[in-house]
């Protein structure tokens, strides 16, 4: 599960770096990738609400309780989500003018944009079949997963990322990157139909590989429309929070992604999704590895402790688990400010983008930290699931929500375009910073109240953060510094700033901070650090 993980990310980023290489970074890019970001969040909202909310327990105990392993219940749902799928896409594809205008910024609506506006509507008619897609491979996924076949669905992307970057390969040939003038411009109908098709095409894919292995884990799919008695509104009715929760976020990302539109539709330096979306997508790579894999671990251990009443327990495995979590991020949060600008190279200074990868460099910085106080709220979740305190989650959301989004409007008025995309990277690290303060403060009084008083111990964890923030400090300074020397060194040699200096930067100045890391870690007695070391050793070694 976690090689598959990190192989779709891997893949992931040469999609994502050869689409600023043909797109750019500007309006012609945020086209694009807010038409496609519309199917993205339908996924999220079922991946995380409905379906592993709703659909999964109930899977679960059919597959474990029923005479025929839950074979009937399974065909039944299918048909049920086929069924809904295929009507909400049907809707979406022919509401697509309206649901662009709700995802765009007012200023679309100017005539001298109306050409733009339009190729959003036209790659949202190309893109929003993917919600069927994309529902019926979660679904797919997770019945494979309740058969204990974990693997096919954390693979299973790579095939939808190796196809957009043919895609996108081909587009490149056909058209080559976009020039200046048309990375403020519309785009015809044939770079639509290649794009839009293209991703959508990647999608199918994803799902389609799953089917073998349906096949393989003993389930022979028979359309059912006999859906009534199934039990979907019991469960519904216990996972409302769940449901809740992720609908809250997405309303969120809408207001984020509006506002982001009107950075680089405002002017032709202004900075939008595309760049926040890059950038989230590779400072979160940490915690899709680290923070998820160890949440996984722990989800049994944290649900065994609040069923049990060891509320103690309970506090001792997050507290273990955030410590481990936070040595990993806050390091990187702390070396990111040095390798910013190359890594910046590496990924986005290609084709239309050339030039302009410093766009990317105070969003990565910015995030890195905003990463910190997602990783605590993250984990602390775990605690208030563990304990059935769903509706609590809820409201904390709630909160984080109301935070991202009255920050983001009030930075983005402030602003000129060009800071539309860092100042919406703060608003969101403010309100996971609020969220975390907020879930840790209320987590802590749940525990005490249990009777477990002194498991939270403050004084023991002031102690521990404050040799974990020395330590940060040290792989800043020692970082920076050494960045420093490298880059005088090249400067003094005449080297450029070519893709081979910049990924030397990166690798010497982010290997020197990893060794500070390690060389403080042990005077410093952060134990955690010596933990994951070992743990990425041995994994490596078998």
């Amino acid at each position: 599960m976690a090689a598959g993980t990190l192989v779709s990310r891997l893949s992931g980023f040469v999609r994502l770096t050869l689409l600023a290489a043909a797109l750019g970074v500007g309006l012609h890019g945020d086209i694009f990738t807010i038409a496609n970001t519309v199917p993205n969040m339908f996924y999220i909202l079922l991946a995380g609400g409905v379906f592993n909310a709703v659909l999964v327990p109930q899977l679960v105990r059919a597959m474990k309780n029923d005479d025929d392993g839950g074979a009937a219940y399974v065909d039944r749902v299918m048909t049920l989500a086929i069924c809904f799928l295929a009507l909400v896409t049907v809707a979406l594809v022919v509401a697509a003018p309206w649901v662009m205008q709700l995802m765009l910024s007012e200023k679309f609506n100017a005539p001298e944009l109306a050409e733009q506006r339009q190729s959003a509507i036209d790659f949202a008619r190309f893109c929003l079949p993917q919600v069927f897609f994309y529902g019926m491979f979660v679904l797919v996924g997770q019945v494979l997963n309740a058969r204990g076949r974990f693997g096919p669905m954390m693979w299973a992307p790579i095939a939808n990322n190796v196809i957009s970057v043919a895609v996108l390969v081909a587009y490149l040939v056909a058209y080559g990157p976009a020039s200046e003038a048309e990375q403020q411009g519309p785009f015809t109908s044939g770079q639509e139909a290649l794009l839009g098709i293209g991703s959508t095409l990647g999608i199918v894919a994803q799902l389609l590989i799953l089917v073998p292995y349906l096949r393989a884990a003993g389930i022979r799919y028979r359309p059912r429309f006999d859906v009534r008695g199934v039990g979907l509104g019991h469960t519904l009715h216990l996972a409302i929070w769940t449901v809740l929760f992720v609908i809250v976020n997405q309303i969120a990302y809408v207001v984020v992604v509006r506002l982001a539109s009107s950075g680089t539709a405002g002017a032709d330096d202004g900075t939008g999704i595309t760049i926040y979306s890059n950038v989230m997508l590779l400072v979160m790579v940490p915690h899709s590895i680290i923070t998820v894999s160890l949440a996984t671990a722990i989800l049994p251990r944290l649900s065994a402790a609040a069923a049990g009443d060891d509320l103690a327990g309970l506090a001792r495995t997050l507290g273990s688990t955030l410590r481990t979590a936070l040595v990993v991020v806050v390091p990187i949060a702390a070396v990111l400010p040095a390798v910013a600008h190359p890594l910046a190279q590496v990924l986005w200074a290609h084709g239309a983008s050339a030039g302009k990868a410093y766009r990317f460099e105070a969003p990565m910085v910015l995030f890195g930290f905003a990463v910190i106080a997602f990783t605590v709220h993250y984990l602390v979740l775990r605690g208030f699931y563990a304990l059935e305190r769903n509706r609590l989650v809820f409201f904390v959301q709630c909160a984080i929500a109301a935070t991202n989004i009255t920050l983001a409007i009030t930075f983005v008025r402030r602003v000129d375009p060009w800071d539309t995309a860092p100042v919406l990277v703060l608003a969101y690290g403010c309100a996971y910073a609020v969220g975390a303060v907020l879930s840790g403060t209320l987590l802590i009084r749940l525990v005490r109240r249990g009777g477990a008083a002194g498991a939270a111990r403050p004084g023991r964890w002031l102690a521990w953060l404050t040799r974990l923030l020395l330590a940060a400090a040290a792989v800043f300074v020692v970082a920076t510094g050494i960045r420093l020397i490298v880059g005088d060194t090249l400067a003094e040699l005449g080297v450029g700033d070519g893709l081979v200096t910049a990924l030397l930067e990166v690798a010497i100045v982010g290997g020197a901070g990893a060794a500070t890391l390690l060389g403080v870690a042990g005077l410093l007695r952060l134990s955690e650090v010596t933990s994951v070391v070992d743990t990425v050793t041995r994994r490596l070694g078998r």
